[in-house]
């Protein structure tokens, strides 16, 4: 059972580093869409799809960057008690409340693909914006961004156990 929870470890941190490291210069693109915004708008017509696809760059930039941020434990803590305890003392909390995501998770992915079910099958959702963009492209990012954030929460509820167990995964990626 450890060996294949190591092989998990091993394919899914692997694959959301380099999904992480790719999606990390979606930055760029965003800075770029607003960059233009502001050069349209001063010297051309103002475009009228700048402001949403800087939003959809934002959204597809932070929920396929978010299983990378987890597994580099650059993730929000309160740390009233936790940086005094043990590494086998917060493997154990860790464990408890990365249930606790994986659940949250299963359901944002179950909600997250009745909602772009709602937008294929009704023609095609768009927005209601005066670009009038489809939404389905957004919700298919979303959807592999929530289902990475599960692969990776299993990933360190795998991890939290092995240390709970006594055995080191090494350092982070």
């Amino acid at each position: 059972m450890q060996g294949l929870m190591r092989r998990y470890i091993r394919f899914v941190d692997a694959m959301n580093y380099r999904i992480g490291r790719i999606v990390m210069y979606g930055i760029f693109v965003m800075m770029g869409i607003l960059l233009w915004s502001s050069i349209s708008k001063t010297l051309f017509l103002p475009s009228l799809w700048t402001l949403e696809m800087a939003q959809f760059a934002l959204v597809a930039y932070y929920m396929l960057g978010g299983p990378y941020s987890i597994q580099m434990g650059s993730n929000v803590r309160m740390d009233l008690l936790y940086g005094e305890w043990s590494d086998t003392r917060k493997a154990q909390v860790d464990a408890m409340t990365v249930l606790f995501l994986i659940v949250y998770l299963i359901f944002l992915l179950w909600g997250g693909w009745e909602s772009f079910q709602y937008s294929i099958s009704y023609g095609g959702e768009r927005s209601p914006s005066v670009w009038r963009p489809y939404l389905w492209p957004i919700k298919v990012i979303m959807l592999v961004g929530i289902f990475l954030m599960l692969l990776q929460a299993i990933s360190e509820l795998f991890k939290d156990i092995l240390r709970v167990r006594g055995h080191d995964m090494g350092k982070k990626l």
